[in-house]
């Protein structure tokens, strides 16, 4: 494969490097047609910011890039998962760059993405998180609710295993009306609830490692007696929480069921070593693929769904070896 120009937004400059192909890695094509015409395409791909889950989006989109001399792939990242205006720079210059054919965004704020998006003549994808806009194409992600309800009953087993028919359990949240973790919150809210348990606490951390730290800090402090599960949106903030509670010396804790979402490493790892019990994995590589995949079948003239499910899987200790197994596969294991 030709190497081609990729680049990365960090920390508002622009990182220049040459990228060659990923050496054969493939992704999960089901669903999607891999055949494109030899027209020339210039695809945006513009992340939420940069952790585990979309380090494997973008090998995902990257790979996409290597297997198709036609298509050049740029992406693009803002500093933090927050940094609104950032994204919408980015949002607004490559709809209006003609040098760009086509823009995959995962959106910080839906709302103001669609009102970016709506005088574009551009193929525009959501990807990871769904906004709604009648130019979008389509919307290529994880069905975060099932996912979440998927994983939620499996902390209810657990707990179960553990004799606690009606667990309690805290949620940690990320960004407060966020799509995607909106939708988390509801599967796991359903599941706890549909096993008789109870969300005794529902705490908002905009994803950051440092406020779900305190969260859980808080969650220990009020609740010293030990709650049956805490579910968190994504892996690091389950790693935050483990660690916090480790750190606490609170034996009431001890059997704590804890949930991660993303199905990073470092939380793969954690569920290897028992510092996590579940973790919830988005196929992140295959996320990004299809993206791409989609943008250009709509620029070739084509038809895609209106969502494609880049799936999931609940990782635990009894299928956790295949899980790493494809993850090396993919070069997404070090």
């Amino acid at each position: 494969m030709r190497s081609k120009l990729l680049s990365m937004v960090l920390t508002g400059a622009l990182c220049v490097g040459m990228l060659s192909g990923c050496g054969g890695q493939t992704a999960s094509n089901e669903g999607g047609s891999s055949a494109s015409s030899d027209k020339p395409y210039h695809v945006t791909v513009i992340v939420k910011h940069t952790d585990g889950h979309f380090n494997k989006v973008i090998a995902g989109a990257r790979a996409y890039d290597a297997e198709h001399d036609n298509v050049t792939v740029e992406i693009q990242s803002p500093t933090a998962a927050t940094a609104y205006d950032e994204q919408v720079n980015m949002i607004e210059t490559a709809l209006g760059n003609p040098g760009i054919d086509a823009v995959v965004i995962a959106p910080q704020q839906s709302t103001s993405t669609a009102t970016l998006v709506s005088s574009t003549d551009k193929p525009v994808v959501a990807l990871d998180t769904d906004f709604t806009s009648d130019k979008k194409a389509c919307f290529v992600g994880t069905g975060n609710e099932d996912a979440a309800l998927s994983g939620g009953k499996a902390v209810a087993e657990a707990c179960k295993a553990l004799g606690k028919d009606k667990p309690t359990a805290v949620i940690i949240a990320g960004v407060q009306g966020d799509e995607t973790h909106e939708a988390r919150l509801r599967g796991y809210r359903d599941a706890i609830e549909a096993a008789g348990g109870q969300v005794l606490e529902v705490q908002y951390t905009d994803t950051m490692p440092d406020k779900a730290a305190a969260a859980m800090e808080a969650v220990i402090q009020k609740y010293p007696n030990g709650v049956d599960a805490v579910l968190s949106i994504a892996d690091d903030m389950a790693l935050a929480a483990a660690k916090v509670i480790k750190d606490s010396g609170n034996t009431n804790y001890a059997d704590t069921v804890l949930c991660g979402f993303d199905g990073n490493q470092s939380a793969i790892e954690a569920v290897m070593d028992g510092s996590l019990t579940i973790d919830i994995a988005q196929m992140g590589y295959d996320m990004g693929y299809k993206a791409v995949e989609a943008a250009v079948e709509v620029l070739d003239g084509g038809k895609v769904e209106g969502f494609i499910d880049s799936g999931s899987k609940v990782v635990d200790s009894s299928n956790i070896d295949d899980y790493i197994s494809d993850m090396k596969t993919k070069g997404l294991w070090e």
